[in-house]
């Protein structure tokens, strides 16, 4: 089973929304993929759920957590919102960004950039090998805690 996760990516206009429901599923089952697992957030467009032999197409609004999502997909496609990256590359899966400019002085394009050139990200959607990915290095919190203790005097 080959699944791909769509988790909060915003449409940018109305056609692109009326068009991707109808379409989307075909053009991911053509890349190999029989689950896509929507996340819609706030979407205005609710596709219908359905199963088939070949083909399961699960919709959700939102979720307390999408570790169980992130642990079945074999590739995440996203918006390139700092939350959403680094929990995707934490958990070792491929993911391709979208970027919404208009967010926050476009800090999503920001971060996709620096992913791209560290070799998380891949490049074109349409020339992307997935096997070329560099493993995202987990987080070290502990040493943040050890300095912000240092920080304010419980440690010496």
């Amino acid at each position: 089973c080959k699944c791909l996760l769509l988790a909060s990516v915003t449409m940018p206009d109305r056609s692109a929304r009326k068009e991707a429901p109808a379409t989307l599923p075909q053009i991911i089952k053509s890349l190999g993929y029989n689950r896509l697992i929507l996340q819609i957030g706030r979407g205005m467009v609710v596709p219908e759920p359905f199963s088939t032999e070949s083909f399961t197409l699960d919709v959700y609004r939102y979720k307390d957590s999408l570790k169980e999502d992130l642990q079945k997909a074999d590739l995440v496609i996203s918006h390139a919102g700092a939350g959403s990256c680094l929990e995707t590359l934490e958990k070792g899966k491929p993911i391709v960004v979208v970027i919404n400019e208009k967010l926050m002085n476009n800090h999503q394009l920001e971060l996709a950039k620096q992913l791209h050139k560290e070799g998380t990200l891949p490049g074109l959607l349409q020339s992307m090998d997935l096997s070329t990915l560099k493993c995202y290095p987990p987080g070290q919190p502990e040493k943040f805690s050890a300095f912000l203790d240092k920080v304010v005097g419980l440690q010496k």
